[in-house]
Parts: structure tokens; C-alpha cells; sequence
């Protein structure tokens, strides 16, 4: 079975749509995945801010960053990365390293604004959750 449906025009994930999909809200793993899945964008641009990388380093520094926690892997960081580079967030160029050809992504000022947007939404979200964390 597909992990996504057709419904009235609109793919729609099984996350979101629980009606359809037996989802275990109880299960800390629902939670945690996703969780990881809306981090590991914001994180990607973040490693980014700091300088150019090529895609294991993205991985390594953002498993780093975060204990592990949002550590894309390659299944899905490279859509993404094909994502911000076709919606201009990231520009791609070519380097020899020991003649191996290494893809290095560099922040272009709109990602750059994009990740300023997105740590100041992500920083506010983070109060709230904390906030309610505690009650």
C-alpha cells in the first residue's frame, strides 16, 4: 500500500490523516518521528548558515547538533537538499577532494532569509512547548 493517498484532489500522509491509518498516539515513537521530520529541515538550513558542506558532512554536523535526534539520512536528505536547491534556498557546486567529486551546498541569501525566518518561528514555538510542558 501506498504511504500516501489521493483524496479530493490533495495527497495527503498517513500522519496527518489518523482517520484513515491506524496511527498509536500513544506511542512515543509517533512523536519523536515526527517530530525528527519537521526538525531535520530546519536543522539542515542551520548547519548550512554556519558554512558551505557536502552531504555527509550535513548529516554528521546535524547528528551532531542534535544528539542524533534529527540526523537526516541519505534516503532523505538528498530530496530535500534537491528541494532547497530547486526553490533556491541552496546553490550547488563541484569540488575535487583526492579525486573524488564532492557536491558542496551553500546557502544562497534566500536561504539565508529562510533560515532566519525559520529559527525565529521554531524559537518562538519552542517557548510555547516548553511553557506547556510544565503545566
Amino acid at each position: 500500500m501506498h504511504n500516501r493517498i489521493m483524496h479530493l484532489g490533495y495527497m495527503y500522509s498517513p500522519i496527518i490523516h489518523a482517520e484513515v491509518f491506524n496511527i498509536k498516539y500513544e506511542c512515543q515513537e509517533y512523536w519523536e518521528s515526527l517530530i525528527r521530520m519537521s526538525l531535520s529541515r530546519f536543522f539542515i538550513l542551520q548547519v548550512l548558515h554556519r558554512q558551505p558542506l557536502h552531504g555527509y558532512e550535513i548529516t554528521k554536523q546535524v547528528s551532531c547538533l542534535t544528539d542524533g535526534c534529527c540526523a537526516p539520512t541519505e534516503g532523505s536528505l538528498y530530496p530535500v537538499l534537491r528541494e532547497f536547491t530547486d526553490n533556491g534556498l541552496v546553490e550547488l557546486t563541484t569540488q575535487v577532494v583526492s579525486g573524488r567529486e564532492r557536491k558542496i551546498y551553500t546557502l544562497t541569501p534566500k536561504g539565508e532569509n529562510a533560515y532566519q525566518v525559520a529559527a525565529q518561528a521554531w524559537g518562538v514555538t519552542a517557548k510555547y512547548i516548553l511553557e506547556a510542558i510544565k503545566q
